[in-house]
């Protein structure tokens, strides 16, 4: 059994400001088995969570600067806007953010917290440990009674100690759900709802089904941007696994796919390449016109997802919205779970 939720429980209050969760560090070999496995399919793919390398993560942090990439910002005004009423619809509760990166938008909701008596906990989980390390000191800087603790792990890394941090508000930015086919989105929720307990809330942003022309121009921006992320992909595989692709010959491509409701992006073989994964000894031909499938971004539509979310044990307490009907923000309240509470005792400032 790990000894994560005790190490973590002793470094919450203890001003340590990064606690390392198990595995975080996925090996080489973890690396070349994922490649070989989407390239012995048809069609091929490979996982989008080896896009965020350490310049993957920046060149994410540069699309979302992008005009054409909506989400972010769309986001954060819809968080400048209401932090404070979300601030009273929760009451007093530690902040739990999945896949925080920088944690920008965030600080509109710690300004809210922030303003009443209590202290507020901050526990941010990224994979990421450059990018937690930095909003740290961001968040130092601008908040004097914020109890921040990182966990530098993945999404699954944080769920075994949410019980120790309850009351809490789990916080899910950036439509990120939208990166999860079908049978991952179901496990994501059935590990949730495992773990997280009645009466603790859950902040959801999602991306809403719209013309195809602003879905397609947010993932094909003009400065090519979204086409780096794309091929930082193969330069990693380049670098760690021991190919020799030639990136002059991999082009970007987003489209959307209106039966599916989701962004499909691709890399495309503009020639014939053999990509060997040297870890395993294994070559992949992979020719000219060919596409490989590295990340979809599902959209949604609010009546949908509120009926398979509620099937999930949970209660939709409040949706907040721009004025375009692009981007939401579901305040989800978390029911029908029995089990004891183990909160921890209040934070101090």
């Amino acid at each position: 059994m790990s000894d994560f939720p005790a190490r973590f429980k002793e470094a919450v209050g203890s001003g340590t400001v990064l606690v390392q969760a198990p595995g975080i560090r996925e090996s080489v070999q973890a690396f070349a088995r994922s490649v070989a496995a989407g390239l012995s399919d048809e069609p091929k793919w490979l996982h989008y969570r080896f896009l965020y390398d350490a310049e993957g993560s920046r060149l994410f942090e540069e699309i979302t600067r992008q005009p054409e990439y909506y989400p972010t910002r769309t986001e954060a005004d819809i968080l400048a806007e209401h932090a404070e009423e979300i601030q009273r619809l929760t009451g007093p509760v530690t902040l739990v953010e999945l896949g925080s990166g920088y944690s920008v938008k965030t600080e509109y909701l710690l300004s809210a917290y922030s303003r009443y008596d209590e202290p507020v906990r901050y526990v941010p989980v990224d994979v990421s440990g450059s990018a937690l390390l930095a909003a740290s000191r961001s968040i130092a800087e601008s908040f004097s009674d914020v109890d921040f603790t990182g966990i530098n792990g993945t999404y699954r890394s944080a769920f075994p100690v949410l019980r120790q941090l309850s009351p809490q508000m789990l916080i899910f930015l950036g439509s990120s759900i939208g990166n999860f086919n079908e049978a991952e989105t179901t496990s994501f929720w059935r590990s949730v709802t495992d773990h997280l307990p009645a009466g603790d809330f859950f902040l959801l942003g999602v991306d809403l089904v719209k013309d195809a022309d602003v879905l397609e121009a947010a993932y094909n921006d003009a400065a090519g941007v979204t086409a780096r992320f794309t091929r930082n992909y193969f330069a990693r595989i380049n670098r760690e696994l021991g190919a020799a692709l030639d990136l002059t010959q991999i082009e970007h491509q987003a489209i959307w796919n209106p039966a599916l409701e989701r962004i499909e992006i691709y890399a495309r073989f503009i020639s014939d390449q053999q990509l060997h994964v040297e870890p395993l000894d294994q070559t992949f031909e992979i020719r000219g016109g060919e596409r490989i499938m590295i990340e979809i971004s599902r959209k949604h539509r609010l009546p949908k997802l509120q009926r398979e979310l509620a099937a999930f044990g949970f209660d939709l307490r409040h949706v907040f919205s721009d004025g375009k009907k692009w981007f939401a923000l579901l305040l989800l309240e978390r029911t029908d779970d029995a089990q004891q509470r183990a909160a921890y005792p209040p934070a101090t400032r």
